[in-house]
């Protein structure tokens, strides 16, 4: 008979004070270094893989592990799998973790499964608590901009999700300037203000910057967490000699041939060369050239085995 071993976290998992930052202007610190379930925990991954890399993550101090409705792939099995880790190991734990999950991309079919109305971000709070087991999350976030919607509805929900005790707090990502104003505004009008704005911002897409978001969050007391801070493994030594042929790149999946165009690659190769000037390896030097901006609380980091989140917690 085939029994699983007890998980017993490590009693030094929180023996470094300084990998926490806090976020904006609230009570809650959030690691440095995030673990994102974008990738590399659906249906077709290795279970026994998906709890080596959270045990690992969680022994070393990351308390937030980040998920929306459609991460797997398919849809909904990333949420899952969250489900039988809190069932096998981190019940126990279930107060030192700060979940996230989000929903605004599609999910399911018909026109109900999409955007940000509130009929699909309250149904979709739903299904996530009952895959991932949990009785709330501790973020819940508008994952995109929906230009149809009026916000008034969009945001409303998000109060809403908190008001019914299914979330704690309510974030937004990819959402213009303009829009994020709007939401800063209403969210605190309502009693529950913006904990943070999820964005892309590394070496290679600075838009947040450039945009003035990340001003404006800092301004505002919110916090910012960057996701694909290595643009996907652009920003590692992966790519630096060619296109591997069990890379993302070569299999087409989410990430173009087009856009490693030799300009890239040429800013790439000089990032690479400063990295190792400073000691550093190129995946460190770019996730600490994230956490070095003003107003950045986290960088979410995916992980496809515990010796890639080991490097990407040297940083």
């Amino acid at each position: 008979m085939n029994v699983k071993q007890q998980y017993v976290a490590s009693t030094d998992r929180y023996s470094n004070a300084d990998f926490y930052r806090r976020c904006g202007r609230s009570g809650v610190l959030l690691p440095k270094v995030s673990l994102g379930f974008w990738h590399n925990f659906g249906a077709g991954d290795s279970y026994e893989r998906s709890r080596a890399i959270t045990h690992y993550a969680f022994d070393h101090g990351i308390t937030h592990f980040d998920l929306a409705n459609n991460y797997g792939p398919p849809y909904g099995t990333a949420e899952e799998t969250m489900g039988r880790l809190m069932d096998d190991d981190f019940r126990p734990y279930r107060d030192e973790l700060f979940i996230s999950s989000k929903a605004g991309y599609d999910m399911w079919p018909g026109p109900y499964g999409n955007w940000g109305s509130r009929k699909y971000l309250m149904a979709s709070i739903d299904q996530s608590l009952r895959r991932m087991h949990l009785d709330y999350v501790d973020l819940f976030y508008s994952h995109r901009y929906d230009p149809e919607t009026p916000l008034e509805e969009t945001l409303q929900a998000l109060v809403d999700v908190v008001r019914q005790g299914k979330a704690l707090y309510v974030g937004i990502s990819r959402w213009p300037l303009e829009a994020l104003k709007t939401a800063v505004t209403y969210l605190r009008d309502h009693d529950t203000p913006l904990l943070i704005y999820q964005g892309r911002l590394n070496l290679i897409d600075r838009a947040p910057q450039q945009e003035g978001i990340l001003d404006y969050c800092q301004q505002q007391g919110i916090g910012f967490i960057s996701f694909s801070p290595l643009a996907q493994g652009l920003l590692t030594d992966r790519y630096l000699h060619g296109i591997p042929a069990d890379s993302r790149m070569a299999q087409h999946s989410s990430l173009s041939e087009s856009v490693l165009t030799p300009e890239l690659l040429t800013k790439i190769r000089g990032w690479h060369d400063a990295a190792a000037a400073e000691g550093k390896t190129l995946p460190a030097y770019a996730l600490d050239w994230i956490l070095d901006q003003e107003g950045v609380t986290s960088v979410l980091v995916g992980a496809s085995s515990t010796e890639q989140l080991a490097q990407n917690l040297r940083a």
